[in-house]
């Protein structure tokens, strides 16, 4: 009787094995990593579990919801902004207004998260400290009253209203403000830090901001071909 020869492994077969195994061997390797430098450096794993956290995050929901592109362009060209930057600011603030509430802890409000004071103006008796302010609602979502004090509130739909928890009031309001600390300029990581005053905000809008235009450039050049 003839002994069975093994079946050899075809090249393709190895070269599809090392591919799925080549992931496997840096997650191993990465908390191999951190496993050990958290012996010696508590901090250490703490910072690793943050940045793959944030990694995760940035890879998700990148997709951008059809239904506010409109809005994003529309408001951009009134302001000369990329659309993209708009996109990328709903992002980070409330992806995409999926959030549980549009009111954070610190008292930001609606789609594109406006302390108060800045969405009427800081001029605004009683604004002070971080800006939440002690403002009427009747007087907060005013044309007028927002023009009196300069503040940033924009009545995006014409319906009378300045409503940062309006998706069109709060995106025009959202490229005002972008536009006139820089974005009109080119000055994308300035206006960008004075919407959020965090390096770490910074980078994470500059992240989405260059993905979304990767994806615009893309789907342009598709079109015109």
């Amino acid at each position: 009787m003839k002994k069975r020869r093994p079946k050899r492994v075809s090249v393709k077969t190895k070269a599809v094995l090392i591919v799925l195994l080549i992931p496997v061997a840096v997650i191993v390797f990465t908390l191999s990593t951190i496993i050990l430098a958290s012996i010696y450096n508590t901090d250490f794993i703490r910072k690793s579990a943050s940045t793959l956290i944030d990694l995760s995050d940035r890879q998700g929901a990148t997709h951008i919801p059809e239904k506010y592109i409109p809005i994003y362009k529309e408001a951009a060209v009134a302001y000369g902004i990329p659309w993209t930057l708009l996109a990328a600011h709903h992002r980070i603030e409330t992806r995409f207004s999926t959030m549980d509430s549009l009111i954070s802890p610190a008292g930001a409000e609606g789609h594109m998260q406006f302390m108060p004071c800045t969405f009427v103006g800081w001029s605004y008796p009683g604004c002070t400290g971080l800006g939440k302010g002690d403002i009427p609602e009747s007087e907060k979502t005013d044309p007028a009253v927002i023009e009196k004090y300069g503040g940033y509130g924009v009545d995006g739909n014409g319906d009378g209203i300045a409503d940062p928890f309006n998706i069109e009031d709060a995106v025009h309001s959202a490229a005002k403000y972008l536009a006139n600390s820089g974005a009109a300029d080119g000055n994308y990581e300035k206006a960008i830090f004075n919407y959020n005053r965090s390096d770490k905000y910074v980078q994470d809008v500059l992240y989405f901001f260059n993905e979304f235009e990767a994806v615009r450039e893309q789907s342009e050049t598709l079109v015109e071909n």
